[in-house]
């Protein structure tokens, strides 16, 4: 399957051939290894343009896949393709998907249940609060929030999905092994660990003006809904909710003040037949997310002894110190420490940095602690 994906990443490598390009010769070859070491002759006659064709012979003499996929491999980077079962299916209905998808973090089914939250780099108050709003109700949920990791409300919804134990995605312009904005480089980090960084871009790519809208396909792609936080007249996030349109999904974009620039995009699509974010409990009802919560309820694991209940009562989807729970609970900082490791093995945690704690999910108490 590996050495398969080598000549998958290759094609990837050859500007001008996307998903179009590579259905075309995995009709005519059967797979990508024969049309990658197929003749000149072969390739044009199965419909290759002569510029396209010179690029790809171009690139086949000069690239060894085989250490190129070892680049991808020492920088612990996932390979997805078609053939995957684990690409996600929801990408998978939408017309011309990527071919390859580069990933650093894991997928899960739950990821099945997304929503994208996207929005302008310059946030105001309004929006910031909002985009956290939604991006916290919706990960508590058990809704896998998506965005691009841009400045503002990308990077708003990111982190609230993470401080609320949720998963979150995050779909790139770039390699996943090139972080923009460089002060979302920790962000990036912890996304990984709880959701996965993707791209179509091979590593590498340098994070460039052409590649944004681009990306913004897969953002939607993989959402059942995208929710427009605020947008300017020619932000991003309106290119973002177009593709969610063709592809058929939801749009909902937050109503804001009409003297504000960075409402104008959000209002306009309002105007053209989006629906008016009003509250994200109504979200989850209109978009019948509340299978999420139903799997995320059925996934509970109960904590098995006194101390355990003790702790899990005093903590929420705000980070608490190790110090504080301690205090809280009023027991010795040793069986604290101790059960809080065996909690976060168990998923009923998780540490969120310095020694703070978040509770992973409401726990069904299995008895009374008072």
């Amino acid at each position: 399957m590996d050495s398969d994906k080598r000549y998958w990443v290759g094609f990837n490598l050859v500007k001008g051939i996307g998903a179009a390009r590579m259905r075309l010769l995995l009709d005519a070859f059967g797979d990508p290894r024969s049309a990658w070491e197929a003749s000149p002759e072969l390739l044009q006659s199965a419909g290759l343009s002569p510029k396209v064709l010179e690029t790809l012979l171009r690139v086949r003499s000069s690239v060894s896949l085989d250490l190129v996929w070892e680049r991808i491999q020492s920088q612990g980077i996932s390979v997805l393709t078609w053939n995957d079962p684990d690409y996600p299916a929801r990408l998978q209905e939408v017309s011309q998907p990527p071919p390859v998808l580069y990933l650093r973090g894991e997928l899960q089914p739950a990821d099945d249940f997304a929503v994208a939250v996207v929005g302008t780099r310059r946030v105001t108050s309004y929006g910031k609060q909002t985009a956290e709003e939604i991006a916290s109700h919706l990960a508590r949920n058990g809704v896998t929030v998506v965005s691009g990791l841009a400045r503002g409300v990308d990077a708003l919804a990111h982190h609230a999905a993470l401080q609320s134990a949720g998963r979150t995605l995050a779909v790139l312009g770039s390699g996943v092994d090139r972080i923009y904005p460089p002060e979302n480089r920790r962000l990036a980090e912890q996304i990984s660990q709880q959701g996965a960084l993707m791209s179509d871009y091979p590593p590498g790519t340098a994070p460039d003006s052409a590649n944004f809208p681009p990306r913004n396909r897969i953002i939607s792609g993989l959402s059942r809904a995208v929710v427009v936080v605020e947008a300017g007249q020619t932000s991003g996030a309106l290119i973002t909710a177009a593709f969610a349109a063709e592809q058929g999904r939801e749009v909902f974009a937050v109503p804001g003040s009409i003297y504000a620039p960075q409402s104008v995009g959000a209002n306009l699509l309002i105007e053209q037949g989006a629906r008016p974010y009003l509250n994200s409990a109504r979200l989850l009802e209109i978009l019948d997310l509340t299978q999420a919560v139903a799997q995320g309820n059925a996934r509970v694991v109960l904590p098995s002894d006194a101390i355990e209940v003790q702790l899990y009562a005093v903590l929420s989807s705000e980070p608490l110190h190790v110090d504080e729970i301690r205090q809280q609970t009023d027991l010795p900082i040793e069986k604290v420490s101790a059960a809080l490791v065996m909690m976060e093995l168990k998923g009923l945690v998780r540490q969120v940095g310095g020694m703070q704690y978040v509770a992973v999910r409401e726990a069904r108490l299995p008895y009374d602690i008072e």
